[in-house]
């Protein structure tokens, strides 16, 4: 099945109990199938990295401040696949990596699910960095709670932002390829009730694997069972979501500069280099001209 196959990620919104519980959830498998294929992971990475694409998606809407606001989240474990990397920005935008896209695991003895908490490690720390209402960034940061990321997610959010919440996130895969992905946050406002938290804690507590929910139904099917008896109601639209990097050709140059100039012409001299994003893992070939195009300007500058 090829990517355009996959119907396009999308981000649900809403509010119930009478707004004092508001719902993010996001169907995430066209994004993770996406990083899957662009970073080559394994299955254990691709659960991993795909957790942490979701939650960054819903760590923005709920700790975005502006349109294009952008949430980094990073998380650092000691375990075999290293560091994992995920952005997500307000307007639906997401992108992430892993330092080992390689690194996998044997399934769980115990459940026969996949070993995330094993892969990732639980020796770390996750780092969230957002931009604070004067417009500077701010990280905060935990330690790692169980290496399954959502529990991870919900305890940086419980600790370092104060917001109540609850946190789901999963990633299914079958032949070869994400066959379901997605996350959900129910953040408690001010003013919520002690049986609407009870209520909801029921509900989520009898839903088990979100990914289950998602196999057997749609994200909006599962919001309103974590949901049921809240009175949900959804804003009118979804947002798009996607897999989108913000590399070009011309910045994969510029970094260039970095390099010494006998460095770039030794570039030059084995005709041209080639840059890999790291976040999106897409490749730049640059010539020797435009390598060489670098200096023009230093060199009619000081003639």
């Amino acid at each position: 099945m090829t990517l355009d196959a996959i119907s396009p990620s999308f981000l649900l919104r809403g509010t119930a109990a009478g707004g004092t519980l508001r719902f993010v959830g996001i169907d995430a498998t066209r994004v993770v199938e996406d990083a899957r294929l662009r970073h080559n992971l394994s299955k254990t990475a691709t659960a991993a990295l795909g957790r942490a694409l979701a939650a960054s998606a819903l760590l923005a809407a709920v700790l975005g401040k502006k349109g294009d606001s952008r949430v980094n989240v990073r998380i650092q474990g000691g375990g075999p696949v290293g560091w994992i990397v995920a952005e997500g920005s307000v307007d639906g935008q997401i992108r992430g990596y892993v330092r080992e896209p390689g690194a996998d695991l044997p399934l769980r003895e115990r459940d026969g699910k996949l070993d995330v908490s094993g892969v990732v490690g639980t020796d770390g720390e996750l780092a969230v960095t957002r931009l604070l209402d004067n417009g500077e960034p701010y990280t905060g940061s935990v330690e790692l709670v169980s290496g399954e990321i959502a529990e991870d997610v919900s305890t940086y959010l419980g600790v370092s932002e104060q917001i109540p919440n609850a946190v789901l996130l999963g990633v299914y895969e079958e032949g070869g390829r994400v066959y379901r992905a997605g996350g959900l946050l129910v953040q408690a406002m001010p003013g919520v009730r002690d049986e609407t938290l009870a209520q909801l804690e029921a509900n989520i507590r009898g839903m088990g694997q979100l990914t289950d929910h998602l196999r057997r139904g749609s994200l909006l099917e599962t919001m309103q069972t974590a949901a049921a008896g809240l009175d949900l109601t959804l804003a009118d639209e979804a947002q798009a979501a996607r897999f989108q990097c913000r590399c070009s050709r011309e910045k994969a140059l510029d970094s260039l500069k970095f390099f010494r100039p006998d460095e770039r012409q030794e570039m030059i001299d084995e005709g041209g280099q080639e840059i890999v994003c790291h976040w999106c893992g897409e490749h730049y070939q640059m010539t020797p001209s435009e390598i060489a195009g670098l200096d023009a300007p230093r060199e009619r500058a000081q003639a």
